[in-house]
């Protein structure tokens, strides 16, 4: 039985009993736990917000999220969000999902590292978005009391130098095609001709986030 978090737990499903087996199966402890939290903190940032969703579907798009960086589904020049995204879609559709649902579900997992969009997307898909920067980041951390945090944690544990862990992780993942990595065209710019600009970022962000390491 899965840990109760003011109201929030895992689906109680035949869909997401697979999901969780396939995910432990195939992704590190590290992702998986991460995987796991992201789903806890997306599902009360949706309570918080009122926001209506089906939880299998959120449940799907967290646990897969990062199964782009596993080698089971690493492609060799996709980006790692859509080797996720696509094994989420052979999933779902083996399982005779409706394909609106798995549309929805790859959306989330192809956007979740792409700030400022999915928020006014699907709830579902904003949803992802926001459990993975609330754990990997720390945004959105003071939306979240004391208690909320640490019953996450304790259920799926950060474990020691997450940051640095999860930072390696995304490198391990990745650096076969750095090419996937071209993308941000406005920070392109603005660096080609704004002298000392300097963008954001993300391992900084990881490091000084809220989270303790």
């Amino acid at each position: 039985m899965s840990t109760d978090i003011d109201g929030i737990r895992i689906p109680d499903s035949q869909l997401a009993r697979e999901i969780t087996d396939m995910v432990r199966d195939t992704a590190s402890p590290l992702l998986f736990h991460h995987s796991s939290r992201v789903f806890y903190f997306a599902a009360l940032a949706g309570k918080q917000r009122g926001l209506r969703y089906d939880p299998e579907l959120l449940y799907c798009g967290c646990m897969f999220h990062d199964m782009g960086l596993t080698h089971r589904h690493s492609s060799a020049c996709e980006r790692f969000e859509v080797d996720g995204a696509h094994a989420a879609r052979d999933f779902l559709a083996g399982r005779g999902i409706a394909q609106a649902d798995i549309d929805t579900v790859w959306t989330a997992i192809a956007l979740h590292t792409t700030p400022g969009i999915p928020r006014h997307m699907h709830p579902v898909v904003a949803l992802v978005t926001a459990g993975v920067e609330m754990d990997v980041l720390g945004l959105g951390h003071g939306d979240f009391s004391p208690a909320q945090r640490e019953a996450v944690v304790r259920a799926h544990p950060r474990g020691e130098r997450f940051k640095e862990n999860i930072i390696q992780a995304f490198h391990d993942g990745i650096r076969h095609k750095p090419q996937t990595t071209f993308g941000n065209v406005k920070a392109d710019v603005i660096a080609d001709k704004q002298a000392g600009f300097r963008p954001g970022n993300f391992c900084d962000v990881i490091r000084g986030s809220a989270w303790p390491d």
